[in-house]
């Protein structure tokens, strides 16, 4: 075995386009390696000065505004990578018509903040903060650099941007917390570390002397567009409000401090939560390529991400389970020591998650977005449901399982509700032998 791992190892390091892939990961495992250290530590940081009340607050205005961050991002990353793999010739057209697009998207979702807060007991201070959070969308239609960037397979430029913004974001925080500032400058940062991000992405895509893209907009192209990403647009806002509607539940039945302290514990499973979706932005390009050369390489593939991603959440939810008292204390100190038993259940949504990675990006390779909608319907719905009677009967730790029994249906149960999907199930099951990992 190891003889074979070894000759595999060298067969593909000799490779050209495996060792492009591999420094485009590794670019990107760097940049979010340093994310993840410096964003938990600084945000343990914040969390600890502003304690559950005000870190609930804070928590709770992030959570409201994500809920209709969907609207700006308007379904376009999975598709516009795509199509600029695809089309490289077009893609100063299509890079213009999605940033205008994304732009008219975050003036549309202001507009629905302005409706939705007023269906809220939400007092006037908490608002604005939700709004200083929400208009940094704005900024994010730079995020077509991204996708530029991933259909090439140079994260590298990306990664350094938003290295940038994390050094910035960081030290502002630090100083912060240094100066004993309210919590009204925390929510700002917010906004500045979308507009730094936002700034330097825009700097990296002109350094490569490539047209000024915001100079294009196609009408076709855009009705092409949005008529792609239309059901990941509608699946989008849904899995906003099911990735944030636990967080608002529990500030409804319960108050700000309970969010303060299930937030804190699902920051931390959160983290793990970018390796799935690192790994398959970056191995995408790859998967579409494969299908073009033959349909088993595609399935090896497929394959082979699948039962990385399931056997690394094991591992990591496996520690947690034993650790996860003594991580929370010793991160977020003795008055967050109710997160623990959060984050002991939270942790192995985890699995799922990775495999609702490499289903999704599945479905767009072929075509199957329109399922996003169904699946993602059903997900939210036993989501809010299970919140509903859980969290008044038990609580954060009510919400922990409601958000780990919806992982299971979105990740795996949903599979057996479309035909179109089952088949995804048998690599689902093969993951169960780790070998196949290496074959």
């Amino acid at each position: 075995m190891l003889a074979r791992i070894k000759h595999l190892v060298h067969r593909a390091s000799s490779h050209a386009g495996f060792r492009r892939y591999a420094a485009n990961t590794s670019w990107m495992f760097a940049e979010q390696l340093l994310r993840m250290v410096a964003g938990l530590l600084v945000g343990i940081w914040v969390a600890r000065y502003l304690g559950p009340t005000q870190f609930g607050v804070f928590s709770y205005s992030i959570a409201f505004a994500a809920l209709f961050g969907s609207l700006a991002k308007l379904g376009l990353d999975s598709i516009m990578v795509r199509d600029l793999v695809r089309t490289p010739e077009l893609s100063d057209v299509y890079l213009g018509t999605a940033f205008w697009l994304k732009i008219m998207g975050s003036v549309v979702m202001l507009a629905a903040m302005v409706l939705a807060v007023r269906f809220t007991s939400n007092d006037a201070t908490t608002n604005l903060y939700i709004f200083i959070i929400g208009s940094g969308t704005l900024f994010q239609s730079f995020e077509v650099v991204d996708f530029y960037f991933q259909s090439k397979v140079l994260s590298k430029f990306v990664s350094m941007c938003k290295l940038t913004q994390l050094f910035i974001s960081s030290l502002i925080k630090l100083y912060l917390i240094y100066i004993k500032a309210e919590l009204f400058l925390f929510v700002l940062v917010s906004l500045i570390d979308q507009i730094t991000l936002g700034v330097s992405l825009y700097f990296a895509y002109r350094l490569q002397n490539l047209n000024n893209f915001y100079q294009y907009f196609d009408i076709k192209i855009a009705k092409k567009l949005l008529k792609d990403s239309w059901p990941l647009i509608l699946s989008g806002i849904i899995i906003a409000i099911y990735m944030r509607i636990d967080q608002i539940m529990i500030k409804e039945f319960l108050d700000v401090k309970e969010v303060g302290l299930y937030s804190a514990a699902a920051r931390i499973s959160e983290i793990w939560n970018i390796i799935p979706i690192l790994i398959c932005n970056s191995l995408f390009p790859s998967i579409l390529n494969a299908k073009k050369v033959s349909l088993e390489l595609y399935a090896a593939r497929l394959q082979k991400l699948y039962s990385l991603l399931v056997w690394l959440a094991i591992i990591v939810a496996l520690s947690m389970t034993y650790l996860s008292e003594r991580v929370v204390v010793f991160l977020y100190g003795n008055a967050f020591s109710d997160a623990s038993d959060v984050l002991m259940i939270h942790i192995w949504s985890g699995i799922f998650v990775g495999l609702a990675t490499v289903k999704g990006k599945w479905q767009v390779s072929e075509n199957l977005n329109h399922l996003y909608l169904y699946g993602a319907g059903i997900s939210v719905t036993s989501n809010v449901i299970l919140n509903y009677f859980l969290i008044p009967n038990y609580g954060i730790i009510g919400a922990a399982f409601a958000a780990l029994m919806s992982q299971i249906i979105s990740g795996y149960l949903i599979n057996f509700f479309f035909k179109e999907l089952r088949y995804q199930t048998t690599y689902i099951h093969r993951t169960l032998f780790f070998w196949r990992l290496f074959k």
